[in-house]
């Protein structure tokens, strides 16, 4: 009963978040026609009132605004996207072709970061109080109070412009040749590895403190007490029976911070050009291409639902006692 409470829930959620998704681009000054045509759009051809009100016609936006609404939904049961004004193709193959990217920094950086919090938070817990754990929990609270597009900008002007150890932009080497995968696969790395560290830095915070709070509490109970009493290892304390119980609110927040971290993503793609979804979703807006950004926060809106309602699986699969 509660599992079918908790999907009405979402699917009222999802809702509410689609038919944002829909009105809040419409809010936006100007249209796409007319704004191709400006200086800012930074396209030179122009189109005239009759071209203009024939591609309206043609993408629904000639009638009423509860109209267009209303095909709007009906396409998305359908699994229709629409066509992207601008790029004259389908928004499906669009975000399809730039999702890659994004997942693969978003995917690799939470893994990194939330290892690397969970591992140094215990490590810290263990040595509260002692001079090594306040030089550690002042380096993470500085970290997790600077913005990620910040650290991606001291990033690329320190090691990719001044240092010149990192590419400036893209995401792959344009028209670079090849001798085989592996030099493929370590272009697209060395490309990657400023956005994935800039993620990283930003998120580790979080997750160390959590993670050493967590420990904090587990340590002061009985069992590890008695654990201490014994005589055992301290690795086998800490990581077998301490981190196995207090690592139940750092996979929630896994979970959970997934939105912050395709948000944090978004803006580091834009600082580094890198070719993923974050910097598609900003030339969406430059451009006024309603049914793409309508897409893109479509796709987001459903990952981030779903990545909450697995949580929440998650976490009733780890402890029972959470309601």
């Amino acid at each position: 009963m509660k599992c079918i409470k908790k999907i009405v829930e979402y699917i009222i959620v999802f809702f509410v978040i689609v038919s944002f998704n829909f009105f809040i681009p419409r809010l936006m000054p100007g249209d796409p026609f007319t704004f191709l045509s400006s200086d800012e759009g930074g396209v030179q051809s122009s189109y005239t009132d009759e071209q203009i009100e024939k591609y309206k016609a043609y993408y629904g936006l000639d009638k009423p605004l509860w109209e267009q609404y209303k095909d709007y939904i009906c396409n998305l049961f359908r699994g229709d996207l629409g066509y992207s004004i601008y790029y004259n193709e389908t928004v499906s193959s669009i975000i399809l072709k730039r999702v890659v990217w994004t997942i693969g920094i978003v995917v690799i950086s939470i893994i990194l970061s939330s290892l690397l919090g969970i591992f140094v938070g215990a490590f810290s817990a263990w040595h509260r109080n002692s001079s090594i754990d306040k030089v550690i929990y002042s380096i993470m609270i500085v970290f997790s109070e600077i913005p990620s597009f910040l650290i991606a900008m001291l990033l690329l002007f320190g090691l990719a412009a001044g240092m010149a150890w990192f590419p400036l932009s893209g995401g792959i080497t344009v028209f670079g040749e090849y001798g085989n995968v592996f030099e493929k696969i370590k272009d697209i790395v060395h490309h990657g590895f400023l956005p994935v560290l800039a993620l990283v830095l930003s998120q580790t915070g979080g997750y160390y403190l959590l993670s050493r709070n967590s420990m904090i509490t587990v340590l002061s109970k009985d069992y590890m007490l008695t654990a201490t009493a014994k005589g055992l290892d301290n690795r086998r304390i800490i990581f077998r029976h301490g981190l196995k119980n207090a690592i139940l609110p750092v996979i929630t927040r896994i979970f959970m911070n997934l939105g912050s971290v395709f948000g944090g993503a978004i803006l580091v793609e834009n600082v580094f050009s890198y070719p993923g979804i974050g910097r598609l979703m900003r030339e969406a807006v430059v451009v006024r291409d309603y049914v793409l950004m309508q897409g893109i926060f479509l796709n987001i809106c459903i990952l981030v639902l779903t990545m909450n309602f697995l949580a929440d699986i998650v976490c009733r699969k780890i402890d029972p006692r959470v309601d």
